[in-house]
């Protein structure tokens, strides 16, 4: 019977036949292949763990948002709705023409309200003076099995500190309901965000005149509101109400400065008596019927006028210009 020899048995034939003097010398020659492998082993292994661990998000990797101001005064609040309008292109584009732009005036607050699939890049590349907005929230209040929704609580973990929501797209298209919208602003609110609630009536619907706007604007959208919220004060002051005449939007209409400011002044009047007039004082109502660099300073020295929803022109050089002249226009209140 004839069997392959192992290395051991190699091993004991070398020492038998050279002598125990010269063990040391045969096993280190024998065992060189196999170092030399495992070597090679740990190697590969400490680069891959490296590589991960590199390539791994660090925390450090997301900046602490500073953007939703607190204190200090009333604020102008401008923000820019992205919408449903851009790619990994153009976000990069954004993020470069905005975090290039000069220091935010003391008297503004700016933020942006990107769509679902870019917000975690933006909280990440925006500077971080600038707040990140989502476009919506659900309604539930913790995580779960709510697939195709967004929890607030969630938003915020991945750096939101504003939620857009009942935008008059999604409650035309969408179908949503005040009460549906005053419900995602609790929710929004619950978990630490602030609440853009988006109110605003038809052309139809300011044709109709006074009495309807008023039915619309107030009895059916901020008493909605005011149903989810109640009268607490510490709410309210989470909240901004953006004001956008639907007839507006997108079609290069805008209301003139006069009917802009009227219409601020009776959602103001109605928040005065409904909850109380230190909460309408202090409460921010943004204009948003299709803001541009042209018309900002006009409309910023209104004394309603809190701040601007911009839609299409937060997505050009337009932005830059509108903030600059919001600036200019407060000066002259």
């Amino acid at each position: 019977f004839h069997r392959r020899r192992s290395p051991e048995d190699i091993f004991l034939l070398r020492v038998h036949s050279h002598g125990s003097h010269d063990i040391l010398k045969i096993w280190s020659k024998m065992s060189q292949p196999f170092y030399m492998m495992a070597g090679t082993l740990v190697c590969v292994g400490v680069g891959t763990v490296m590589f991960l661990v590199s390539n791994k998000p660090s925390k450090t990797q997301r900046k602490a948002r500073s953007g939703r101001k607190s204190g200090g005064g009333k604020k102008f609040i401008i923000g820019g709705n992205w919408k449903c309008e851009t790619n990994c292109k153009m976000v990069d584009e954004i993020t470069v023409r905005l975090n290039g732009m000069g220091a935010i005036p003391d008297s503004m607050e700016i933020y942006v309200c990107p769509p679902f699939p870019h917000l975690a890049t933006a909280t990440v590349d925006l500077r971080s003076d600038l707040a990140v907005s989502s476009q919506d929230c659900g309604t539930m209040e913790k995580y779960g099995a709510f697939t195709g929704d967004a929890f607030a609580g969630m938003l915020k973990d991945v750096g939101c500190e504003w939620a857009l929501l009942g935008h008059s797209e999604r409650r035309q298209y969408q179908k949503e309901s005040s009460a549906l919208v005053a419900a995602k602003a609790a929710a929004a609110l619950k978990q630490g965000l602030g609440a853009v609630v988006c109110i605003g009536e038809s052309k139809a619907e300011r044709e109709g005149g006074m009495p309807v706007m008023k039915k619309v604007l107030l009895d059916d959208q901020m008493t909605a509101l005011l149903k989810a919220l109640g009268k607490d004060a510490a709410a309210w002051a989470n909240v901004v109400i953006a004001y956008e005449p639907v007839w507006a939007i997108g079609t290069g209409l805008s209301a003139t400065p006069k009917q802009a400011q009227e219409t601020h002044k009776l959602i103001r009047d109605w928040v005065a008596a409904q909850v109380s007039p230190q909460v309408a004082k202090a409460l921010r109502i943004q204009y948003g019927g299709s803001v541009k660099g042209n018309t900002a300073k006009e409309l910023a020295q209104q004394p309603d006028i809190d701040g601007f929803l911009v839609g299409g022109s937060s997505l050009k050089d337009d932005f830059l210009l509108i903030i600059s002249e919001a600036d200019a226009g407060l000066k002259l209140r």
